[in-house]
């Protein structure tokens, strides 16, 4: 793409985020339709923006990382609710059970490492660069990460400064 090109009146890159934020959506949506419980070996790992508008996490959480964190949704999880706007899960992290309401759109990355797939998303603000972060560790075994592969799906479109 050269910088002389056109700037679009049609907003692309939100119509694409949103269309895949609504995969996410849709696959938890799915897992509450049948009962909570994962398929297979199916399991989940999260990354949102834990200051993006209607997140809403316990206080030790939101200190321990303050700009993003990954969940992992595999055993050790409960009361799991999908809305149009986002979902609502309980995990516990060293053993203190903990709510979490995390919208959509600040979701920054899912990935599912038993079929090697993922999304990632543009980050909320986009010129800050987002800071290297620990996983959040809660309580659910953690199998060994693999390598992204052909299944991860990134949409970046450049928009002039």
């Amino acid at each position: 793409m050269t910088d002389n090109a056109p700037d679009s009146l049609i907003p692309y890159d939100e119509i694409v985020q949103e269309a895949l934020r609504a995969v996410v959506g849709r696959v938890l949506g799915e897992i509450v339709a049948t009962g909570g419980a994962l398929p297979g070996e199916h399991h989940f790992y999260i990354t949102f923006k834990t200051g993006a508008p209607g997140v809403s996490i316990p206080q030790h959480l939101k200190e321990r990382f303050p700009d993003e964190m990954t969940i992992v949704l595999q055993n050790k999880f409960w009361d799991l609710g999908v809305d149009e706007q986002g979902f609502t899960v309980g995990l516990t992290f060293n053993q203190i059970p903990a709510k979490l309401d995390v919208p959509f759109s600040a979701i920054t990355a899912f990935v599912d490492p038993a079929v090697d797939f993922g999304l990632q998303f543009q980050a909320m603000d986009q010129d800050d660069e987002p800071e290297p972060h620990d996983d959040a560790e809660n309580d659910a075994p953690v199998a060994a990460e693999s390598e992204p592969g052909s299944n991860v799906v990134s949409v970046d479109f450049g928009r002039k400064k």
